[in-house]
C-alpha cells in the first residue's frame, strides 16, 4: 500500500507542466476515483503556485474522460495571482486527449474555529461499532482498490442498502482515515468530499454512478484524526443525481463540503 503523498507524486516538465502516474489503488471498480484526479490537479496548483499559496481552498471539476492508471500530464495555466488569493485551470490529459480539468481557487487555510456555522456535525455511533467497508463490497458487482488506502466505516443505520431493502432516506454517513496513517489536509480531503458507495445506493440505484461535475470548498485545516463524513442527494431525474458531502474534523469542526452531478440509471417503473 503507498501513502497518498505518493499517490498523487509529480514531477516537474516546464514551469507549468507536470508527470503524473496514476495509481490504480485509488480507483472504484475499473475507474480512477474522482476525488483522487482533483487532488493530483490539486497538487500541481500548489506547486506551480509558489509558498504564498499552500493551500487548495477551492475546486470546480469537469470529468471529461476517465483516464486509465499509469503516466498522465497535468498543465497549470496562471489566471490571476493576488495577495491572498490564486486562481489557476489545471488540466489532466493522457495521449493529448483531456480528461479532467478543474478550476482552482488557491490561498493559506488555518485551524481557527468559525465565527459561525450552521453545519453541526453529524452523529455517528464510535467507529468500532459501525462497519468497515471491504474491497469486495456485497451486491456492489465490483471491487473498490480504494478501500485499502482509505479506512471507512459506514453507520449501521445506513447499511439496509445491503441487504437489499435500502431505505431511500438518500443519506449515508461515515467515519473515514487514511489506511496509511497520514493525516488529512486540503488536498486529501478531496477524496474524503468523494465517498464511496454513492448515495445513489440508498435509494435503491446501486451500479456505476459516473460524476460530470464536481465542486467543493475546504474551509480549515483539520485537526489530527479520522472525519466524519455526511453524503445526502437533493434530486434524482432526467438520469441525472446530485451529492452533497459534508465533512467534519475530529474536533467537530467543518472542514469542507462539495456538491456533484453525477449520471444514474433510472428504473423505467419504481
Amino acid at each position: 500500500m503507498g501513502t497518498f503523498r505518493e499517490a498523487t507524486a509529480l514531477t516537474a516538465r516546464g514551469a507549468d507542466e507536470y508527470q503524473a502516474t496514476l495509481d490504480a489503488q485509488w480507483s472504484v471498480g475499473a475507474r480512477l476515483h474522482g476525488g483522487y484526479l482533483l487532488a493530483v490537479l490539486g497538487r500541481a496548483a500548489v506547486e506551480n503556485a509558489g509558498a504564498e499559496h499552500p493551500h487548495v481552498t477551492a475546486v470546480s471539476g469537469s470529468f471529461v474522460e476517465p483516464p486509465e492508471p499509469g503516466p498522465a500530464t497535468v498543465r497549470v495555466r496562471t489566471l490571476r495571482v493576488g495577495r491572498s488569493v490564486a486562481q489557476v485551470t489545471a488540466t489532466l490529459t493522457q495521449q493529448d486527449r483531456p480528461c479532467v480539468e478543474a478550476l482552482i481557487t488557491l490561498g493559506r487555510l488555518d485551524d481557527a474555529d468559525p465565527w459561525w456555522t450552521a453545519a453541526e456535525p453529524v452523529q455517528l455511533p464510535p467507529r468500532e461499532e459501525c462497519f468497515l467497508a471491504p474491497t469486495d463490497p456485497p451486491g456492489a458487482g465490483m471491487t473498490v482498490p480504494l478501500m485499502e488506502v482509505i479506512e471507512e466505516h459506514i453507520d449501521p443505520a445506513h447499511l439496509a442498502f445491503a441487504f437489499g431493502a435500502p431505505s431511500r432516506n438518500g443519506v449515508i454517513a461515515t467515519w473515514q482515515r487514511l489506511a496509511d496513517g497520514s493525516d488529512w489536509d486540503p488536498l486529501s480531503l478531496l477524496v474524503a468530499l468523494d465517498p464511496v458507495p454513492p448515495v445513489s445506493y440508498d435509494l435503491g440505484l446501486p451500479g456505476w454512478m459516473p460524476t460530470i461535475q464536481f465542486s467543493a470548498y475546504i474551509r480549515r485545516l483539520p485537526a489530527p484524526g479520522p472525519v466524519r463524513v455526511r453524503l445526502h442527494a437533493t434530486d434524482v431525474g432526467g438520469d441525472r443525481m446530485d451529492e452533497v458531502a459534508h465533512v467534519w474534523d475530529d474536533k467537530g469542526r467543518l472542514v469542507g463540503q462539495a456538491t456533484q452531478l453525477a449520471a444514474v440509471r433510472v428504473p423505467a417503473e419504481r
